[in-house]
């Protein structure tokens, strides 16, 4: 059975830091590109960050030089480190995991407030 469960969110002051963490199972972790979507509430659904099975990383212009999208293929763990957190970044963040199929976590919730 496919499972991603996302962690690390949170309430958070602006500029200040979380971690979110992926885990992946039930396929074969290291072949698919691994992705992280936000949903903020009245707005489309955004491509965070993402990473594919060689060193090609993307980003969002919007988190580009704040946020660090890693993976460790050994632990089928994906992970975001979002620093100098805006209110903006304010969403529930999904991880997404994509070769042939596509998978879906259920996301965390991220809120920068003050």
């Amino acid at each position: 059975q496919v499972q991603l469960v996302e962690s690390g969110g949170g309430l958070v002051q602006p500029g200040g830091s979380l971690r979110l963490s992926c885990a992946a199972s039930g396929f074969t972790f290291g072949t698919y590109v691994m992705r992280w979507y936000r949903q903020a509430p009245g707005k489309e659904c955004e491509l965070v960050a993402g990473t594919g099975v060689g060193s090609s990383i993307t980003y969002a212009d919007s988190v580009k030089g704040r946020f660090t999208i890693f993976r460790d293929n050994a632990k089928n763990m994906l992970f975001l480190q979002m620093n100098n957190l805006e209110p903006a970044d304010t969403a529930l963040y999904i991880c997404n995991a994509r070769r042939t199929e596509v998978y879906w976590g259920r996301g965390t919730q991220v809120t920068v407030s003050s």
